[in-house]
């Protein structure tokens, strides 16, 4: 009868690691022999939406009939806006991305697998498949628009403005379109800016674009000569939001030698805590010397101590958004000056005023005029009167003379009543 020696111990544990490790060794074998391929057919297209573009692969034709392990995708691509390149994976086989069309496209895609296949370890594969796009060379060379800004004022309106380039010709006529992701084709500007009958920007109410969202915006337009060159920009408008200046500021003194400053918030569709504020102080002490100094401040109010002798303080604020609800921000423009002074004013000093004296004058000079053409009629009159009552004497002496004369001769003669010849 046969007999079996049992194993021993050490024995039955060295077979087991061989044969684990053989096995292990297989599947390293497998998943270093597993070919994983880049995606196929990587494809760019625009389907008319101001560069905000659809991008598109297909698996690799290796991996069609691999079932135990889980693809996904790493998609790379350039980001001119940012001027960096973007990354991220999916386990889709289409994306859309924002760029901009008068700049080339520049996309890559990998291909990431994990399971059986690859012993449960992500594997990413050696090579990628890469696009490069061209743009299109459309539009007269140096003929863009310059400047181009947008501001969200006091988040009322959105206003962008732009300047023309010098070879932009005289006769040309700009455009602006916008795009964002609840619109589906370009829109174009609602109400124009015109500067000297030129168009120079554009206005929006404040329910014509969104919030938190990337708004495309292309300035185009054509002339005798050709199109203008294009250009583009994407912005969010909560990033470019310009307060109001405040206009309420409240400045007390208090007893106990201490000004109160108090203002309030020119944003009201904001929270007190989106808001940030800069106070200007000018103090001008009994001597005359005048220092300045910022403040900056989350509150609607600022205390500062004073003697509240023979000084001068005078104070202004701005503000902006916190980068705590924003991730730019633009300062208002500064409030109006309030001052309060305990030094004493020294009176103005009273200039003439020339104008009464010139009225003066000339009453005077017309006084003047009226006795002297008084004087010269009075004069003129003496003179007349003994003429005209000599000339009325002489004429009768010569009446009276006349008549006794004729008398004395025709009544010495018959006078001849009639005759004949």
């Amino acid at each position: 009868m046969a007999s079996t020696s049992p194993l021993t111990p050490s024995f039955s544990l060295m077979l087991l690691f061989l044969t684990r490790g053989g096995l292990t060794g297989l599947l390293l074998t497998h998943a270093a022999q597993f070919a994983l391929d880049p995606p196929e057919d990587l494809k760019v297209s625009d389907p008319g939406r101001l560069g905000y573009l659809d991008i598109t692969w297909s698996p690799p034709s290796s991996l069609v009939n691999v079932t135990q392990c889980q693809i996904q995708y790493q998609l790379e691509y350039f980001n001119p806006f940012g001027n960096t390149w973007a990354a991220l994976r999916t386990t889709r086989k289409t994306y859309s991305a924002q760029f901009d069309p008068s700049k080339d496209v520049m996309v890559r895609a990998y291909t990431l697998a994990k399971g059986p296949c690859t012993d449960g370890v992500l594997r990413r594969s050696e090579n990628y498949t890469e696009l490069i796009q061209k743009a299109p060379s459309t539009g007269i060379a140096g003929t863009e628009a310059k400047e181009f800004t947008c501001m969200f004022q006091n988040m009322e309106r959105v206003e962008c403005t732009w300047t023309r380039s010098l070879r932009t010709p005289a006769d040309s006529q700009q455009n602006l379109f916008f795009w964002y992701k609840a619109l589906e084709q370009a829109v174009e500007c609602p109400k124009y800016i015109l500067s000297a009958g030129v168009r120079s920007g554009c206005l929006f109410s404040r329910n014509s674009l969104v919030e938190f969202s990337d708004i495309i915006f292309c300035v185009n337009g054509s002339s005798s000569e050709g199109p203008l060159k294009p250009v583009f920009a994407s912005l969010q408008i909560q990033n470019h939001i310009k307060p109001a200046a405040t206009e309420k500021l409240d400045l007390q003194a208090g007893s106990d030698g201490q000004l109160e400053l108090l203002w309030e918030n020119p944003v009201t569709r904001l929270p007190g805590y989106c808001l940030e504020w800069e106070v200007e102080h000018i103090h001008e002490g009994p001597d005359g010397k005048i220092t300045m100094r910022t403040v900056e401040t989350k509150e609607t109010k600022l205390t500062v101590p004073t003697t509240l002798h023979m000084e001068r303080n005078c104070f202004q604020v701005r503000s902006k958004l916190s980068t705590y609800c924003v991730d730019e921000t633009l300062w208002s423009d500064w409030s109006n000056e309030v001052c309060h002074s305990e030094k004493e004013e020294a009176a103005p000093e009273l200039k003439p005023d020339p104008a009464p004296v010139c009225i003066y004058v000339a009453i005077a000079v017309i006084a003047l005029l009226i006795v002297c053409l008084s004087v010269w009629a009075a004069i003129k009159m003496k003179k007349t009167e003994p003429e005209k009552k000599l000339g009325s004497r002489l004429a009768s002496l010569f009446a009276k003379t006349s008549t006794y004369a004729a008398g004395k001769v025709f009544s010495g003669k018959q006078t001849c009543t009639d005759a004949i010849i």
